[in-house]
């Protein structure tokens, strides 16, 4: 963990020397907690999803943040391992695995990391019941097992339909050992299919109507704040409490500094295949992050002019994008140095990139945007 200032510390690196990183403002993390709270009202649960290393924000750090703030009750990952890795690093609370396990090893591994695992199938439900079998008697005793029921009403990604999902909470009821703690679905047209989700909201209502558990939840992030019929016992925000979404503000920004400086005369060929050539005499600054930390080469190579900030004003990038660095055209803006930093998503005094754009430039969505962030860029936290 390395000190960079009051509040401020990186836990991937002992020292930070690539004057690349990506900052996490565990402030604007609450508001955004505190904001989504006013708007759901004080009934529902948060169930905050840090799934994908908390969608490149850094897992272990952002979950304790959230839990710290009150705001938070439970936590939703996709897989044992994300799940382990937060027990390991001291993170307590239920915590939710919302994909399907498999082999039957990994619903072992769950039991034992005490995570909530997801049933999908019956088939899930009897290796549920077979790991039970196989914990030792004092295992049993300080490791009580309960797991929630994924039905299926419109996702067609794991699930059950209704009359399967009816069997599924017959058979676990029937079960010793194992409780039946939550049954829920996922809305995947919420932002923009009003109607395909009021259907679906109204298809699971039927279902878990008769079922008898004490915990029903829908709601992602778009869901929760569109959808009030969706917000039953808990919801599931991810997009709105890391800033992705309008009214909420990011948690993320992603920084470099300018580490070579160089004048080329008109025509000169920048980078791999000589694909931009200046036009005039240019200053060209070059930043050490690349398609290796996660920015999209396609940037390089699309009909969008995508920019970073200095100073407040936007450099185009030029060139393809490489592996460890990319340029920029830093022609008539004062003041740029060696040391001179740039914003690549975030603020520069009174201008800003967001994921968003980035996104929209890359074709994709500001999801893969800020969790393709790879693990050699540390993530520097403020409080």
């Amino acid at each position: 963990m390395t000190s960079q200032g009051s509040g401020v510390y990186s836990v991937r690196f002992p020292q930070l020397y690539r004057p690349t990183w990506a900052e996490i403002d565990l402030e604007a993390l609450r508001s955004n907690l505190s904001r989504f709270r006013r708007k759901i009202g004080k009934r529902p649960e948060i169930m905050f999803v840090v799934k994908a290393d908390a969608y490149g924000h850094g897992a272990v750090e952002v979950a304790k943040a959230a839990l710290a703030s009150g705001f938070v009750s439970r936590l939703g990952v996709s897989s044992v391992e994300e799940g382990a890795v937060l027990r390991e690093a001291g993170v307590r609370g239920p915590i939710l695995i919302l994909g399907s396990l498999y082999p039957f090893e990994s619903t072992l591994a769950a039991i034992r990391y005490r995570l909530t695992p997801t049933v999908a199938s019956l088939d899930g439900a009897k290796l549920i019941r077979e790991a039970e079998r196989r914990l030792k008697p004092e295992e049993r005793r300080r490791l009580p097992l309960a797991c929630h029921l994924k039905i299926d009403t419109g996702m067609g990604r794991i699930g059950v339909r209704g009359p399967s999902g009816r069997a599924i909470v017959n058979f676990l009821k029937e079960t010793s050992g194992v409780s039946l703690s939550g049954v829920y679905t996922h809305c995947p047209r919420a932002e923009d299919d009003a109607a395909y989700t009021r259907a679906q909201l109204r298809r699971f209502g039927k279902i878990v109507d008769s079922f008898g558990v004490p915990c029903v939840h829908a709601a992602n992030s778009a869901a929760a704040l569109r959808f009030p019929e969706s917000r039953y016992d808990l919801v599931r925000p991810g997009l709105a409490i890391y800033g992705l979404m309008p009214g909420f503000k990011p948690v993320l920004s992603l920084k470099s500094k300018v580490v070579f400086l160089k004048r080329v005369v008109k025509g000169a060929p920048i980078s791999y295949g000589g694909l931009w050539r200046a036009k005039r005499a240019s200053r060209i600054a070059t930043l050490p992050i690349g398609y290796g930390d996660g920015i999209p080469r396609i940037l390089s190579t699309g009909k969008a002019r995508p920019a970073v900030l200095i100073g407040g004003r936007r450099c185009p990038i030029v060139g393809s994008i490489t592996m460890d660095m990319l340029m920029v055209d830093v022609t008539g803006v004062r003041g740029v140095g060696v040391g001179t930093e740039a914003v690549l998503i975030g603020h520069s005094k009174a201008a800003v990139i967001g994921a968003e754009e980035l996104a929209s430039q890359a074709g994709t969505i500001p999801y893969e945007i800020v969790t393709g962030l790879s693990a050699r860029v540390p993530r520097v936290y403020r409080r």
